[in-house]
């Protein structure tokens, strides 16, 4: 976890120092400071740092991993990961059901927009009990 902090924290570094340069050049540049680069800026190193400070929080608490040793051999990181459904169609749901979202909100069609929340909520539901029932539930 050490190194994804270290490449969060850098990068919210960056986004902060960037911003300092962009509202700089935008002043002798424009006259006046761009507010909507500049508060984006800010708001991604913010997040960053977020996301930065979590991860080197965690990383105090929990054991050296291997990505995080300089001694560790590749060997090491080596491993079941986790466990990834071979054949399941739910994604491709969620994915028409946030399409139907995109749209009602292009077209500000708020039953649209609702439809599709409706279907992404059911349709993650349906990727997150998968193998609770059915043909692949667990025995009892």
């Amino acid at each position: 976890m050490k190194l994804e902090a270290r490449i969060f924290l850098w990068i919210a570094l960056f986004c902060f120092v960037v911003s300092g340069v962009y509202a700089w050049w935008a002043w002798h540049d424009l006259g006046q400071v761009e507010w909507a680069g500049l508060a984006g800026l800010i708001l991604s190193g913010g997040l960053l740092g977020l996301g930065g400070s979590f991860f080197w929080f965690v990383s105090r608490r929990i054991d050296a991993r291997p990505e995080d040793r300089n001694d560790a051999d590749i060997a090491e990181g080596a491993g079941e990961l986790g466990f990834f459904s071979p054949g399941s169609y739910w994604p491709f749901g969620i994915a028409l059901s946030a399409l139907v979202t995109g749209f009602g909100m292009a077209l500000a069609q708020f039953w649209l927009m609702g439809l599709g929340v409706v279907l992404i909520l059911s349709t993650a539901g349906g990727l997150l009990f998968e193998y609770y029932v059915g043909n692949r539930a667990p025995l009892r």
